[in-house]
């Protein structure tokens, strides 16, 4: 039993002796070659933002060109079959959305990809709130007031969303559920449009992320009811959680990740892991985020999975009951 024990020690002493040698060959292996970032949306929203904050703190770590690759198209599927198709080796990344790894595997019948089966979790990101608004000519102020006024008017109240499956649709849903209120979707390509469409009271409501409605909230040309994050937005302290305001079971926040290729080395995630941590909490990279409304979350390989994992579950039976379908 002793000597069991002894060469247990001597196991676990050697293999701690040996994480310094595998970190520093992972990090000599990505100092080798250019890095590229693939955007899997068009340039000037988050998750390009992202990619190039991700982009530039590779790029000045290890004295090597990063490049960021915007690939629009087909939902991000675009981009995420270029990085599934890449070389694991912790060159190309994929930064991406949260829909793109718990929605759309669950909302489209062909996908084109496996989460788990085509690649390797490295790290969230970001997360930014997201927050129920209306017109100001809506006569609710409140969340039980608005779901008051939906009953009492039925499908009359419609909100906008950024596109049929998007995380932000399926908020509002999940919203339509759990409150009852008689509320219709109306989709938008994007978050611009619907959002043009609140401002000019087309429409009057919509569940959207704070970075783009909060100078909208802050003139007054919207009223937000509620943030469906767990905690109240430091963005907008006055405005209450949607548990705050009578409605538990919604804690749903818009987050980023990065992705790698599957196979990529355990000892290359892990420094990546690392690269991402310390790139995303220079106080720089905090300041830079926290202008656009958005602050660093940073969630790492295995619990990172895990995460994927739990948030994937939870929308199944949302979309099943809502009947959704992609478009």
């Amino acid at each position: 039993m002793k000597a069991r024990n002894l060469l247990g020690a001597a196991v676990m002493l050697a293999t701690a002796s040996s994480l310094p040698a595998m970190a520093q060959e992972a990090a000599t292996r990505l100092a080798a070659r250019p890095f590229t970032i693939v955007a899997p949306f068009p340039p000037g929203g988050p998750v390009d933002a992202l990619a190039r904050l991700l982009s530039t703190g590779l790029a000045e770590r290890y004295r090597q060109t990063s490049v960021v690759e915007n690939k629009p198209g087909a939902n991000g599927n675009i981009g995420i079959d270029m990085v599934k198709r890449s070389a694991p080796d912790g060159h190309t990344l994929l930064v991406v959305p949260q829909g793109n790894l718990t929605i759309n595997p669950s909302l489209l019948a062909r996908p084109g990809y496996s989460v788990e089966g085509d690649f390797a979790p490295v790290a969230s990101l970001a997360r930014a709130a997201n927050v129920i608004a209306v017109h100001p000519s809506v006569p609710a102020r409140t969340v039980e007031e608005l779901v008051a006024l939906s009953k009492a008017r039925p499908a009359t109240i419609s909100y906008a969303s950024p596109g049929v499956g998007s995380s932000l649709h399926l908020a509002g849903e999940l919203f339509k559920q759990q409150t009852g209120a008689d509320i219709l979707h109306v989709a938008y390509k994007g978050t611009a449009p619907g959002l043009n469409d609140v401002l000019g009271g087309t429409v009057p409501m919509i569940v959207g992320n704070v970075p783009a409605l909060l100078p909208h909230l802050q003139s007054g040309k919207l009223r937000a009811l509620a943030v469906t994050d767990p905690a109240r937005s430091k963005y907008l302290p006055d405005v209450p959680t949607l548990a705050q305001a009578g409605v538990p079971g919604i804690a749903i926040s818009s987050w980023y990740g990065v992705m790698a290729p599957k196979k990529t080395p355990p000892a290359v995630l892990r420094q990546l892991e690392k690269d991402i941590q310390e790139i995303f909490g220079a106080p720089a990279a905090v300041k830079q985020l926290d202008l656009q409304g958005i602050e660093p979350w940073i969630v790492t390989g295995s619990a990172f999975g895990d995460l994927i994992r739990k948030e994937t579950a939870t929308w199944v039976p949302v979309i099943k009951a809502a009947n959704v379908t992609p478009q």
